[in-house]
């Protein structure tokens, strides 16, 4: 048996998530057995604990299997295969469906009484079971974590079917899963002790307090680097400084890299404002040569995020949530690279082309500020389109009297003043407060 009981579950769970410390995370155990396990990986992770309310819609006359599932806010997860396979008619689902969300809203109030649900706008939250078997329960969690404004969603469990898992995949941010045996026949075949939990085991683990990591405080530093990704690494210039509260990682336009003289002046008020900051040139002299690269916005991205992936592992900035500032095409791959890591707290794009991200603007989870000079007409016009498509908070902010490059005197620290407030409030802050604003705010700034 890989696991003695779920506790010995969660605490190899634990160790499996340790990267995910410190990067606002709620772990959300599901109520009975999923419980146990989670106060685990909390405890490894030093993350507060809840629990994602959903029951079983168990098929008429076999209870056992699964045809779907409902959690909190309405949602419903329906599973077809087995729905089809078990002839089972509307009404007769809707019968299920009612008596499951009653019960549901019972164990609310019995599991919470008068606290409230833990926030989850715009955190990471950690949705874990003591094992997956059809997955309808599993993706009903996780579609209600994601309703309440999680960020980033990870499915976690000990072990699980390989089909389910593969079903689950797609709706998630990341699954981890320590085993999945090809012979899967049932959860309970991978512990060795799998009695049921009892509901106050489950009230008295969600009563403790939450663990506390030891603090982290950055280590100052402001040098010259090379990050490790593109063909030979690209250089940059690292600035840390003392009880940052946030790193903010550039991602330049044509013609500009760490040494532009607009973006070294944005991130000296970042760096006054206590963030840090990268500035990095995502292309070689070569392909800033042949020009091609330029806007080749998946080229940026990847390159942003391999700078990211690299940043994050140096023991300055560990522990630094993090945002971009892109301009030009940057910001198009800045938004790229957002789209697929919830990690991502906040965006701003100076002068940028939004618009070239594409179908990749819906799935931009972290708050984005795009600002445009008032007389770079045809920009603001494809800014003003790109914001619509955003499936996140937003504003566009105009800069009065401002061209494309901002070269007027006093707009490019308008610019800088914009882009620190906003990582203010969406990077060294608590978070995403609330849901996303999808309506437009075009807006001048003042």
């Amino acid at each position: 048996m890989p696991f003695q009981d779920r506790r010995d579950a969660g605490r190899q769970l634990g160790r499996r998530l340790a990267p995910v410390a410190g990067r606002d995370v709620v772990v959300l155990g599901l109520p009975r057995g999923g419980v146990p396990v989670a106060a685990e990986v909390a405890r490894a992770v030093g993350a507060p604990l809840d629990v994602v309310l959903v029951r079983k819609l168990g098929l008429p006359h076999r209870a056992e299997l699964a045809m779907g599932a409902v959690g909190e806010d309405g949602v419903v997860v329906v599973n077809d295969d087995v729905v089809r396979a078990g002839r089972v008619d509307g009404g007769t689902f809707a019968e299920v469906e009612q008596r499951e969300r009653a019960e549901l809203d019972r164990r609310a109030r019995q599991l919470r009484g008068d606290r409230s649900r833990l926030p989850l706008e715009g955190r990471t939250a950690v949705v874990v079971d003591d094992g997956v078997a059809t997955g309808a329960t599993a993706r009903a969690a996780c579609a209600v974590a994601r309703a309440h404004g999680a960020a980033r969603v990870v499915l976690a469990v000990p072990v699980g079917s390989p089909q389910a898992l593969r079903e689950i995949a797609p709706v998630v941010d990341e699954v981890v899963c320590l085993e999945s045996p090809r012979r899967f026949t049932a959860v309970g075949q991978a512990y060795g002790d799998f009695r049921p939990t009892a509901d106050e085991e489950v009230l008295g683990l969600l009563r403790r307090p939450a663990p506390v990591l030891p603090a982290v405080t950055p280590i100052p530093r402001d040098d010259d680097v090379v990050a490790d990704a593109g063909p030979d690494g690209l250089p940059g210039h690292l600035t840390v400084p003392g009880h940052a509260g946030g790193l903010v990682v550039f991602a330049h336009g044509s013609g500009s890299g760490r040494r532009s003289p607009r973006n070294r002046l944005v991130a000296e008020v970042l760096q006054r404002a206590g963030l840090a900051t990268l500035l990095v040139d995502l292309l070689d002299p070569a392909e800033e040569t042949d020009r091609r690269p330029v806007f080749d916005v998946t080229l940026l991205a990847g390159r942003l995020a391999a700078v990211a992936r690299w940043v994050a592992a140096e023991p300055a900035c560990t522990a630094l949530p993090r945002g971009y500032f892109g301009a030009s095409a940057g910001a198009a791959a800045a938004l790229v690279a957002a789209a697929g890591d919830g990690s991502v707290r906040a965006v701003v794009s100076r002068g940028g082309r939004p618009d070239l991200a594409g179908p990749a603007l819906a799935d931009v989870r972290a708050p984005t500020l795009l600002v445009v000079g008032g007389h770079d007409q045809q920009v603001l016009e494809l800014n003003r389109e790109a914001q619509t498509r955003l499936g996140c908070r937003n504003r566009l902010a105009v800069v009065p009297g401002a061209s494309h490059l901002f070269e007027e005197p006093g707009t490019l620290q308008v610019v800088a003043e914009l882009a620190r407030d906003w990582f203010a409030t969406y990077l060294a802050g608590p978070g995403n407060p609330g849901p996303p604003a999808r309506r437009r705010a075009d807006q001048p700034a003042e």
